[in-house]
């Protein structure tokens, strides 16, 4: 089977009822974006950041997986599929995709405020201030924050250097360092790059689909499974 890596963003949960600051002149649920995702945001106001991803997890609980995300986890019929997300939903884990890479980490989890291996998994739960790590500092969401290391980087640079098909879907391929990825495919495999505003990509055997996530990967898997097996 040949291995096809997705790059999704946050137009692929976007059209599953996901808020996201993308487009929204930096506001994300009315917040400016570094007061609700930065490490200095959360050092600043704490039970602000709990409120905020408590409020994103229990609306995570009630949003499905769209045509998207089932597309992807279809996918893996025929091909060797691994995704690398920058989103922190569990959409694509409860679509059927096996093989998941969260690049800005899981809002189903939390992690110590000291330790970020010191991870445990929370589901739909809220975290709550006095909520205590193993090591006994504050639980914290487990989400990469602006002004964070990004620790899956390293693993999403292998998976895409082996790549034999690569599609980016649902990102404005604007947010670094995972819209430098493209860059370490292989310049001879195909890229299908799926987007409404797509960037500006130079590469040979690009395939640019100006179209939402859903309806651009609806118009590409005939394409994967009649031209690429």
């Amino acid at each position: 089977m040949k291995n096809i890596v997705v790059l999704t963003g946050a137009g692929m949960s976007a059209q599953s009822g996901i808020s996201t600051f993308r487009d929204s002149g930096g506001l994300w649920e009315n917040y400016p974006v570094l007061q609700v995702a930065s490490i200095e945001g959360w050092h600043a106001n704490p039970q602000l950041m709990l409120d905020f991803y408590n409020r994103r997890r229990a609306s995570l609980k009630n949003a499905q997986p769209n045509k998207g995300h089932m597309i992807l986890a279809e996918l893996e019929q025929h091909f060797h599929v691994k995704i690398i997300t920058q989103n922190i939903d569990d959409l694509h884990e409860r679509a059927g995709s096996t093989n998941i890479l969260h690049l800005h980490g899981e809002l189903t989890k939390a992690q110590s405020s000291e330790d970020p291996d010191l991870i445990t998994h929370i589901g739909y739960d809220s975290i709550e201030w006095g909520d205590k790590a193993a090591d006994g500092s504050q639980l914290r969401p487990h989400v990469v924050w602006f002004g964070e290391p990004v620790p899956n980087m390293t693993k999403a640079i292998q998976w895409t250097q082996e790549a034999d098909i690569m599609i980016v879907a649902g990102t404005s391929l604007a947010v670094y360092p995972a819209a430098g990825l493209v860059d370490f495919a292989q310049d001879s495999i195909p890229l299908f790059l799926i987007d409404p505003k797509p960037a500006p990509v130079r590469r040979n055997n690009l395939y640019v689909i100006a179209d939402k996530a859903v309806e651009g990967l609806g118009k590409i898997k005939k394409t994967l499974i009649e031209n690429y097996l």
